[in-house]
């Protein structure tokens, strides 16, 4: 995964939902997401970390605030339906395997899949109570 971020300015304004000067990415892969979600007729409306839902942290127990990649509206021949997604590199999606790492490099792993579980948790509810799905996109679904 190539890590740079930079500003998308989207070719269709009016499906933007959020401060369109702001549009951020952090990845390649959020970059061709955004791209997919601005030039896709059947995506009517998207959003960028425009929306945070509270959690709470394993690490500390205290509220934190996570702000999820995406918030798409897709139309269907019959309905529209609203999915919030996160763009996570596949290896950050399983528990970390200690192996032949080095120890603060696994616990750094460990930490980090801890706190994005919670996340991730914390987003179903939320979603299930809008009536909304929930996905984790890979570079698996993104290339």
């Amino acid at each position: 995964m190539k890590y740079h971020k930079g500003r998308y300015i989207p070719h269709n304004k009016q499906k933007y939902i959020g401060d369109i000067t702001n549009i951020i990415y952090r990845s390649s892969w959020e970059r061709r997401f955004m791209k997919y979600c601005d030039t896709n007729s059947s995506i009517i409306e998207w959003a960028s970390e425009e929306l945070y839902v509270p959690y709470v942290s394993p690490i500390d127990n205290k509220y934190h605030r996570y702000y999820p990649d995406f918030i798409i509206k897709v139309k269907s021949k019959k309905s529209t339906k609203i999915i919030m997604i996160e763009i996570k590199p596949s290896s950050q999606t399983k528990r970390p395997e200690k192996g032949r790492k080095k120890n603060t490099t696994y616990l750094s792993e460990i930490r980090t899949w801890t706190i994005n579980t919670s996340k991730w948790k914390h987003a179903l509810k939320y979603c299930a109570k809008k009536n909304w799905e929930f996905k984790i996109l890979t570079e698996e679904h993104i290339l």
